[in-house]
């Protein structure tokens, strides 16, 4: 991750220094997450909402094409219900439901490619490079409740391609949606998780500021 941080540093200056004439931008983003979990054996997952917040540095190249670099906190994962029956002792069966939350907290690096369209109004599309920081299952039924780490069942590197659109005021306020497409598979554990593919999908609005 230091790596990928230094290199990124270094493009960041050497843009800034090619397009001195112009303005770069340097900007604060945040907002909502709609994050899910698809692959295999998924049936049960819903979206999860939660947040993402970051840095943003916007580098024109010329009127129309800008290059984006961002760094961002974001909160992803997905929530599960699943039903089944348990017998008990008298042999009669009652439906348990089994419920919880899958919490995987990243930090990402989009790279993205701007293209404005018209006035303010820009498509965007681009790699993205994510970092896993921590990944836990809270889980919670009759009788039974907690929470367990599995950061060991998970690879710690998550690679996906980013596609949006963003309007800009002239002010500085912006606005963005966004959707990750998640192409690694993060199952790192076959015991555990057997030979599933899971991998991540966020849908990301956003409002930010560039100063």
């Amino acid at each position: 991750m230091r790596k990928l941080l230094i290199i990124t540093a270094m493009l960041l200056f050497g843009f800034t220094n090619v397009n001195a004439q112009d303005e770069v931008l340097f900007g604060l983003r945040g907002g909502v997450n709609f994050s899910c979990i698809t692959g295999d054996n998924v049936d049960s997952f819903d979206a999860r909402t939660c947040f993402h917040i970051g840095a943003v540095l916007e580098v024109p190249i010329s009127d129309k094409f800008s290059f984006q670099p961002e760094v961002q906190y974001s909160c992803q994962g997905a929530d599960y219900e699943e039903e089944f029956f348990e017998e008990s002792v008298f042999r009669s069966k009652s439906l348990v439901t089994y419920e919880g939350t899958v919490k995987l907290d990243y930090i990402n690096v989009p790279l993205m490619a701007k293209y404005y369209v018209a006035k303010g109004l820009s498509l965007e599309a681009g790699p993205q490079a994510g970092f896993l920081l921590s990944a836990k299952d809270e889980f919670e039924s009759p009788g039974d409740s907690g929470e367990e780490d599995i950061k060991d069942f998970l690879k710690g590197f998550d690679f996906g391609v980013n596609v949006g659109v963003g309007y800009k005021l002239e002010g500085g306020l912006n606005f963005g949606a966004r959707y990750n497409f998640g192409l690694t598979d993060a199952n790192d554990d076959t015991t555990r998780l057997d030979n599933s593919s899971y991998k991540n999908g966020v849908l990301q609005i956003s409002l930010g500021y560039f100063f």
